[in-house]
């Protein structure tokens, strides 16, 4: 009778555990699924809200919102082509600027720096991500645009500027600050966020692998190209993505280098804006629903362009697993 007495207890409290742990499965399965719906919640009220905002601006002007160029809060004619231009053109040069010189700094990291080397310029990449964007703006300004207006403008001036093809490119003259400046000010802040999380994927590459490949013959630049890259992919692609919704809605840095002049010219040298630098200019100093609703119908324009880029990025990166997968 004792150990009849025993068995029963054991299985009372087996069964006690197993149910108090799918209690706990429950409980946990449904905070999580709280939180994922409550994400996508959060998502489709900002959408909401600012197509809610965004509307009076576009009853009044419709298409021609963002085929236009105009901006002239007194007559309250506004446009949103100039904004809109500015943002794809600093993001594209930060892109041109970050992705090779974060590719080769992550390389460097993971292939060829000396052991000793390795850990100092890592955190001092990690520490370049945690510069606040003001105080990159307030370097802008003070050091870095003068040194574009006294050196690398004029030259780029005298040199590319005189070719047939380039020429309204590079033309004008040197102001220091303008579109250029801001997208290599951009270029400077996504390179920290893609050469660490490059660097975090290369890291990931079986050291057998890598021996491997050097084994049959291949130099540090096959190994790259033909191991580490393709073995990687997807990490890269994500990083990289990263960078660009950064670069696309940075604000402080680029309102202080820009120029902030609501026009577009062929000139990368010239001053110009963004959506984001727009917005923080003027929101504040908005009189009427009109302005308002064209500040909040720009910021609901930057929000379809990240979103459209990391839908891409995603169906990318889908098809880089699938093909792997294969």
């Amino acid at each position: 009778m004792t150990e009849i007495a025993l068995d029963l207890s054991e299985d009372v409290t087996v069964l006690r555990r197993a149910r108090r742990q799918r209690l706990q499965d429950v409980a946990f399965r449904t905070a999580t699924l709280f939180f994922a719906v409550l994400v996508l919640l959060i998502l489709g009220g900002v959408a909401v809200a600012l197509i809610d905002g965004a509307m009076p601006a576009i009853r009044a002007f419709g298409v021609g919102f963002v085929t236009t160029e105009v901006w002239n809060p007194v007559t309250d004619q506004f446009g949103a082509l100039a904004p809109i231009y500015g943002t794809l053109v600093t993001a594209a040069i930060a892109m041109l600027v970050g992705i090779p010189v974060s590719f080769g700094i992550a390389l460097f990291i993971t292939e060829m720096c000396p052991t000793w080397l390795k850990r100092p310029l890592g955190i001092a990449i990690e520490l370049l991500a945690g510069i606040p964007s003001i105080i990159y703006g307030i370097w802008g300004l003070f050091v870095f645009a003068p040194f574009m207006q006294s050196t690398v403008q004029p030259f780029l001036i005298d040199t590319v500027g005189q070719l047939p093809v380039l020429e309204n490119i590079f033309m004008g003259p040197p102001y220091g600050i303008g579109v250029l400046t801001a997208g290599l000010i951009l270029g400077i802040m996504v390179l920290p966020f893609i050469t660490s999380i490059t660097r975090d994927v290369f890291e990931t590459v079986p050291p057998m692998v890598r021996e491997s490949a050097y084994g049959l013959g291949a130099t540090t630049w096959e190994v790259v190209w033909n191991v580490v890259l393709p073995y990687t992919r997807t990490g890269v692609v994500g990083g990289v993505m990263l960078g660009l919704g950064r670069a696309l809605g940075e604000t402080m840095a680029v309102t202080f280098v820009i120029g902030n002049a609501h026009r577009i010219s062929s000139s990368i040298l010239a001053p110009g804006t963004t959506i984001s630098a727009s917005i923080a200019n003027e929101f504040t100093e908005a009189v009427g629903d009109v302005y308002t609703s064209a500040l909040i119908a720009m910021g609901l324009i930057l929000f379809f362009i990240t979103f459209v880029v990391l839908s891409a990025a995603k169906f990318m990166l889908i098809r880089l697993q699938r093909k792997a997968g294969a």
